[in-house]
């Protein structure tokens, strides 16, 4: 596995090194920074995976900081990566921002948390909440060290015995990302949805829960038949706690939650959609000005409104003057993101909403239509998802029988919600009605 774990400044000096295995000088770091400029000029951008001289660096960035591993082993790139990604969420949940100089300020919980997450360059105990049991902000300066939870040696490693709740409740989300790029005639270039089931788990004792879904694979696997739509997912990631084996076996999503807020899980889809909110727009250029039309529909059901709306148009850098005229909602020139912002608070399924804007162009220019950035699109609507994805059921079972409270809520909510802008029209006079 990792050699040794460094994290490092953007000009990559090295703020912690932890050396595991002894078989890479800690001097090899220093060629991390410039293998990864030359593969950036190369092929424009920074791989996560690097190599040279039978040495392997793996890397992410998080702020101001890099967090590298390095080994020579035959090792899994995505179980070190993985790590790196706990490693930060651990450091991130300690010091509330990983930034550089927290790392400066905290290094000796830092080098205990990596004492404590790796044995040996193998990746041990990463959950946050069982760290915080026993290292403390404070730990070096105790005089008698806590001992370590009894979950760092169970099976359950992930969850503490001895929880109490006086009210015993369980909050599920399942939240849908929509990514999707629509032509400027409103053609779908390319869509899907990425899910997650979100969970907040306040129940005393070592309960097990069983969440069923409307799971197309599981349904014909037993010879059932739905009453409604299945929904089969791909790329299924679940958190450590979920049992895969009894999963494998009958679609059953059985498992012991963690203490308090984690995901169990994320699922994509592939699906040809139509988009939720759509944006026509249509741009005119005239000599020293320039005009912008844009009209959003609410293309999804009337009983659904869509909160937080913003939709983002680009405009040209030496825009000025600006001016707007909108039925819903209010309008911001944005000049340090080079548009403006039309935000709604509300907006309801089946309806249309439309704005107006005017700016002052006072230079001539020849734009190029691949470079102009599509309009962004956010949102959020509660108590729906595209996918159709459904919990048909959500069982607590405990030794001590108590009673407890699921709440399930459903959230779909942009991704990558991008629409592209038709090309400038010119002409002598506005054909747009005036503002």
């Amino acid at each position: 596995m990792a050699s040794s774990v460094f994290l490092l400044d953007l000009k990559g000096k090295p703020l912690i090194a932890r050396d595991y295995r002894g078989d890479i000088p800690l001097a090899a770091i220093d060629r991390f920074m410039p293998l990864l400029q030359e593969r950036e000029d190369e092929e424009g951008t920074g791989l996560p995976v690097l190599t040279e001289n039978g040495v392997t660096y793996l890397h992410l960035r998080e702020k101001d900081v890099y967090l590298v591993a390095l080994t020579r082993k035959n090792a899994s790139a995505m179980t070190l990566l993985q790590f790196l990604h706990h490693l930060c969420k651990v450091l991130t949940e300690y010091f509330n921002a990983l930034e550089e100089e927290s790392i400066r300020d905290n290094f000796v919980i830092i080098y205990e948390l990596l004492d404590e997450m790796m044995d040996y360059g193998v990746p041990q105990i990463t959950e946050p909440k069982i760290l915080q049991e026993y290292i403390t902000q404070e730990s070096h300066i105790l005089e008698i060290m806590p001992r370590p939870p009894l979950a760092v040696t169970n099976a359950v490693s992930w969850r503490s015995e001895g929880i109490v709740y006086r009210k015993n409740e369980v909050f599920l989300d399942v939240v849908e990302s929509i990514n999707m790029l629509v032509s400027p005639t409103g053609a779908v270039l390319s869509s899907d949805i990425r899910g997650a089931i979100k969970m907040k788990v306040y129940l005393s004792g070592m309960p097990e829960l069983r969440l069923g879904l409307n799971d197309k694979v599981m349904f014909e696997s037993t010879g059932r038949t739905a009453k409604g739509k299945a929904v089969e997912m791909e790329d299924i990631r679940f958190h450590q706690c979920v049992r895969l084996s009894k999963f494998e076996s009958d679609r059953t999503i059985s498992f012991i939650p963690p203490d308090g807020e984690f995901e169990l899980m994320t699922y994509r889809l592939n699906a040809q959609l139509k988009p939720l909110i759509l944006c026509e727009s249509v741009v005119e250029s005239h000599r020293g000005r320039i005009e912008y039309m844009v009209k959003a529909k609410a293309q999804f059901k009337q009983r659904s409104t869509a909160s937080g709306v913003e939709i983002t148009v680009p405009v040209p850098s030496d825009a000025d003057s600006p001016k707007f005229k909108t039925t819903v909602g209010s309008v911001k020139y944005v000049p340090e993101r080079q548009a403006f912002v039309w935000k709604m608070k509300q907006f309801q399924g089946g309806k249309e909403a439309l704005l107006r804007a005017h700016f002052g162009l006072p230079s001539i220019r020849d734009d190029d239509p691949e470079r102009r950035p599509p309009i962004a699109v956010k949102f959020e609507i509660p108590y729906f998802t595209t996918s159709g994805i459904q919990v048909r059921y959500l069982k607590i079972v405990e030794k001590s029988g108590y009673q407890a409270l699921p709440w399930v809520r459903y959230i779909t909510k942009n991704g990558d919600y991008q629409l592209r802008m038709p090309d400038p029209s010119t002409s002598a006079t506005s054909r747009l009605p005036p503002i």
